[in-house]
């Protein structure tokens, strides 16, 4: 398989506060993972380099081989919060600023669709739940038809029982997208579960190999890498 996203982050500072130094990321086509670390290690500061909103480091991020410079329509981002337009509809926020054309309607009927929202294309964000919001995050996130996504503790702001339906979600849109994952999480169980690799970012970066998909919650091989990891942690 050949590399979708490969980040090379010489250093990052905010202002003279090193927060990454010497970190190299490569995900190859297809591939879901998981990004993991204690507070403040530099996790979204990382997804941000990836996503181009952030140009302020010394390194280079390439995307299919080619250098990136700045915010792409191949790189979707979905962040912690929904952060929908309250004045919008979903189906507005979904295809913001893309225009009406009948093409683009289309687009955003399937998307709800796959997200479970098809009845709620009129609905405002304040007559969603937090699960109906963020599943409306997902397909704008998809609107673009990216190749790349990138999620920032994406379910993290949602119930146990609903966080597991997104994660279920995010699994069946990469698979029926084709699109390479990189999410930023603080859940171990939530990483295991979903990605092909973990990567715990302490300093560098350590991988772990969770097996092949499909994965189940909880068994004894996740249970076992968990301890690996909190063990990493130092926890």
């Amino acid at each position: 398989m050949s590399i979708a996203i490969d980040i090379h982050v010489r250093e990052k500072r905010y202002g003279t506060r090193l927060v990454l130094r010497d970190l190299r990321l490569q995900l190859q086509e297809g591939e879901i993972v998981s990004l993991i670390g204690a507070s403040g290690c530099g996790k979204s500061s990382l997804l941000s380099i990836a996503s181009g909103l952030d140009r302020d480091f010394s390194g280079e991020v390439k995307l299919d081989g080619k250098p990136l410079h700045g915010v792409s329509r191949d790189i979707g981002v979905i962040f912690q919060e929904p952060r929908l337009f309250p004045w919008l509809s979903v189906a507005e926020n979904v295809a913001f600023d893309s225009g009406n054309a009948l093409s683009t309607q289309r687009l955003v009927t399937r998307l709800l669709s796959e997200v479970g929202l098809q009845d709620h294309a009129a609905a405002l964000p304040k007559q969603l739940s937090g699960g109906q919001a963020q599943r409306a995050a997902i397909a704008r996130g998809l609107f673009t038809q990216p190749r790349v996504l990138l999620l920032d503790e994406p379910f993290s702001a949602v119930d146990a029982f609903t966080r597991m339906k997104l994660q279920d979600l995010l699994l069946k849109v990469a698979y029926e997208h084709k699109l390479t994952v990189l999410l930023v999480t603080h859940d171990i169980d939530e990483a295991l579960y979903l990605s092909d690799r973990v990567v715990l970012l302490d300093g560098g970066l350590t991988e772990f190999h969770p097996g092949p998909a499909p994965r189940q919650r909880g068994d004894i091989e996740a249970a076992q890498l968990k301890a690996s990891i909190l063990q990493s942690l130092h926890v």
